[in-house]
């Protein structure tokens, strides 16, 4: 089973762009953020045609995010569970029916944080607590787990081409990077490093100053596997070429396959 992230930045201006993303990957699962979309005007038909189930946590304009499986999905789940006032769409989760096994998946938007300090960056560090929070309750479960998507963290140097210049900001500050590690070390699997090592892999590149150009890329698009998904994984990576296309996204496509 071959499970896909992808930040699409607006599914309006992104659409035939992802279609034909998916004609060509033809992914099990995947799992869509800044869809930028209320659930109605989420044109789901487009992927209905495709072979895919569709489901959406959408917001007027901003945010939100959507699920699309080729296979069965049950037990569907919206919203980040820890703070009933929190309005933003930003966490969806649903169990997958595998041929083997069911897996747990769930698709984050993780808070930007910027400026950082200042309340945008206590609301992304309050939301990696609730983050946390729920992640100790699926490793409870002991069942596959992944949670992907756009986490907004540079976890190391070497995942940016230029470090330095991310020192000051919210995706990259020691606390941002702190709040991911507990995260991690509950017992989680981050696929992507426990496949490929060293700089120079990245799944976001800035509109402005030439960045795809010139390759000034940061990776903040990551899978986390409980142990028992990782057990399952035979592979990871980043669909690099898809930045260099018409209307991209600012963000590529990162995947994991689960023997699943």
């Amino acid at each position: 089973m071959r499970i896909a992230c992808f930040n699409i930045n607006g599914i309006k201006a992104r659409h035939a762009a992802l279609c034909d993303w998916l004609d060509e990957a033809s992914p099990d699962v995947v799992l869509l953020q800044e869809i930028k979309s209320v659930d109605e005007a989420f044109p789901r038909e487009a992927f209905e045609e495709r072979g895919y189930n569709v489901e959406t946590h959408g917001q007027k304009g901003f945010n939100g995010v959507a699920i699309l499986s080729k296979r069965p999905l049950e037990d569907v789940t919206r919203g980040l569970p820890g703070d009933d006032t929190d309005e933003q769409a930003r966490w969806i989760e649903a169990t997958v029916m595998g041929e083997a096994r069911a897996l747990r998946v769930c698709g984050l938007y993780l808070p930007n944080g910027n400026p950082a300090p200042g309340p945008k960056y206590d609301y992304k560090l309050k939301w990696m607590e609730r983050l946390r929070a729920r992640a100790q309750e699926l490793l409870a479960s002991e069942e596959p787990v992944l949670m992907g998507g756009d986490y907004n963290i540079i976890p190391q140097d070497e995942d940016a081409a230029r470090p330095e210049a991310w020192r000051e900001d919210a995706l990259a500050l020691p606390e941002s990077r702190a709040a991911f590690r507990r995260i991690v070390h509950l017992g989680f699997t981050e696929a992507f490093r426990a496949r490929v090592q060293g700089p120079g892999h990245y799944s976001f590149w800035d509109y402005q100053a030439g960045a795809w150009a010139r390759n000034n890329g940061i990776r903040i698009d990551h899978f986390l596997l409980s142990p028992q998904a990782a057990d399952l994984m035979t592979d990871c990576g980043i669909d690099r070429a898809v930045r260099g296309r018409d209307k991209p996204s600012d963000h590529v496509p990162v995947w994991v396959d689960l023997d699943a």
